[in-house]
């Protein structure tokens, strides 16, 4: 490793939140040896999204100064189902939608990681071998109180929500994970600070040096409110086209430049600070935003097809001559427009490709599904690649 160790930790510590503990992470780096460092995604969709690069990018900066990477696939956690954040016992998905869904992480965490040094594994590998003696043991570790101090599990239990056993799992799971794995770094985002905190714990009860829990923030989606979801429909996803990647990128709010410059990409402090007084304008950042990151995921040549595409549908305004032209008198719910053009079969099916972030109007994208159509003020209406209209009043 031949950056001194203030330059490795000021670059670890860029963008991130929580560092527990600064003064471990320093003796470990200290040491000169390559520290393990863990990261592990549940496969519960099939789809990465530029939510997940926040933590991948944070693992390839260990892996550049020459630290070993894990990328852990939560196959055997996937199937209990992670409750944080949840208000609810979560749907359990099925051993084979697992299976797929890991089969398409892998091959598209190496837009990022290089294939090298990186090591993929699941924690089937030891979870599935482990008996129930094993379990029991594993639960003995922990405390029913420890785990009623996890925020959302305390809101449950007090507002009388359920709260399956199997539920209070996950976090003994994700912790042992560290303990298979004698992982010196677990990365996760600002949620997983209970469960990282959890492999600390359990590391030390079984007699090992605890890991560093390293955060990182959560990204906000194209709405600007929520976290990035594909459930929520306001993600860009790492298997997007290229057109669609950058004109998603387009519609971002332009109160996130600067949060989307810092977390994904490798903008210069001194670039950021132009970006924060207002040295460049917002149409040029965001475009060179959404440029950058579809080199990034695809390659230059798709970046520059992708914003000639933009300009010329979105800013010039160049609507196809195919596309219909449909008169409404006065604002009309957008699914409703959809149906009447026939563009889908029901409004229960525009719904759904409104929340999935495949329909446009005037080139950015909607996700509000209560979002309504006015004439004047909104001219074109796009759903998907191939159904186009030019709406007039």
């Amino acid at each position: 490793m031949s950056k001194p160790l203030e330059e490795q930790l000021a670059e670890l510590k860029r963008g991130s939140v929580d560092l527990i503990q600064e003064a471990d992470l320093r003796k470990k780096i200290a040491r000169g040896t390559p520290l393990r460092v863990k990261a592990g995604f549940d496969p519960t969709a099939p789809d990465l999204h530029l939510g997940h690069t926040v933590l991948i990018n944070k693992m390839r900066q260990f892996q550049q100064l020459g630290h070993e990477v894990i990328f852990l696939i939560g196959d055997f956690t996937g199937l209990i189902g992670d409750p944080t954040g949840k208000n609810s016992t979560r749907p359990r998905l099925t051993a084979e939608e697992i299976a797929a869904n890991a089969r398409t992480y892998q091959d598209q965490i190496f837009k990022i990681l290089d294939p090298q040094r990186t090591v993929i594994d699941f924690n089937s590998r030891w979870m599935g071998q482990m008996n129930a003696a094993g379990l029991i043991e594993l639960a003995a570790k922990h405390t029913v109180a420890r785990m009623l101090e996890r925020d959302d599990f305390q809101k449950r239990y007090k507002s009388g929500q359920p709260i399956a056993i199997h539920e209070f799992l996950y976090p003994l799971v994700q912790g042992y994970d560290s303990v298979a794995l004698r992982a010196d770094v677990e990365l996760g985002g600002t949620d997983q600070k209970f469960n990282l905190l959890v492999g600390r714990q359990l590391q030390e009860a079984y007699g090992q040096e605890p890991q560093i829990v390293l955060t990182m923030p959560l990204l906000e989606g194209l709405d600007g409110v929520r976290k990035m979801s594909k459930s929520y429909g306001n993600y860009v996803g790492l298997t997007d086209k290229p057109e669609d990647m950058y004109g998603k990128l387009m519609s971002v709010p332009d109160q996130l430049m600067v949060r989307y410059y810092e977390l994904l990409t490798t903008a210069t402090p001194k670039e950021i600070a132009a970006l924060k007084s207002g040295g460049t304008h917002p149409m040029e950042a965001k475009k060179r935003l959404a440029r950058t990151i579809v080199a990034e995921y695809h390659d230059e040549p798709a970046a520059k097809l992708a914003e000639e595409y933009f300009e010329s549908k979105h800013q010039r305004k160049e609507v196809p001559a195919s596309a219909q032209v449909y008169r409404i008198a006065e604002d009309l719910w957008i699914c409703e427009l959809m149906k009447q053009l026939q563009f889908t079969p029901s409004t229960s099916e525009a719904r759904r490709l409104v929340s999935q972030g495949a329909v446009r109007v005037d080139g950015r994208t909607v996700t509000d599904v209560n979002f309504r159509f006015v004439p004047g003020e909104h001219k074109v209406l796009e759903v998907g690649k191939r159904r186009v209209a030019r709406i007039e009043p």
